[in-house]
């Protein structure tokens, strides 16, 4: 059964992405060129510029389709949970699990700021696995948490866990993030 036009548009712009991560993961943004992506996506260049302004908005296409992985496995994971802690702590987990996907750090974590600058990261941000945290924080306040505490506390959160990430990257004991993760959130709590 031949494709629609649009299953055939949405595997180019899929294999683009996908050629990308592979590259940007094993090379760097900046040592990865076009040409180079192209080749690996097995299409021209005509449809990567179709599909894509150029390298930097397919870098950040590959980065929101990553982020939008950790985000889904964080939702899978702590929804079930029966408190907002226990929620959290399985969604810090399930954050480190997602972050342990090869490649995903560097990508998340250490490229894109350099490359898209710290708003644009923060925008990623808040359309995913943010919104997820800030949920369960402001289950773990209760009502009436001052919005603007609730805000801060969850930007300050996100900016742990991802030093976090790199951290258990470069080889720090994961066990021990997680425990110092518990610890803020039942500190929280009592204040």
């Amino acid at each position: 059964m031949a494709r629609s036009n649009k299953e055939r548009t949405e595997a180019t712009r899929l294999a683009l992405i996908e050629a990308a991560r592979r590259l940007f993961v094993e090379k760097g943004y900046a040592e990865t060129a076009t040409p180079d992506i192209v080749a690996e996506a097995g299409v021209t260049r005509g449809a990567l510029y179709h599909h894509f302004e150029d390298k930097r908005a397919l870098f950040r296409a590959t980065l929101e389709r990553e982020a939008e992985a950790v985000a889904s496995h964080i939702e899978a994971v702590s929804i079930p949970a029966g408190s907002a802690r226990a929620a959290l702590l399985l969604g810090a987990s399930a954050y480190f699990d997602a972050m342990a996907v090869p490649g995903r750090t560097r990508l998340l974590l250490l490229e894109a700021p350099a490359v898209l600058g710290f708003e644009a990261v923060s925008d990623i941000d808040r359309d995913n696995a943010e919104g997820t945290l800030k949920t369960g924080l402001a289950g773990l306040l209760g009502p009436g948490a001052d919005a603007g505490k609730l805000e801060a506390l969850t930007g300050l959160l996100s900016a742990a866990f991802d030093r976090a990430a790199i951290a258990i990257e470069a080889g720090a004991d994961r066990k021990a993030y997680e425990d110092a993760i518990a610890a803020l959130l039942d500190g929280l709590v009592r204040a």
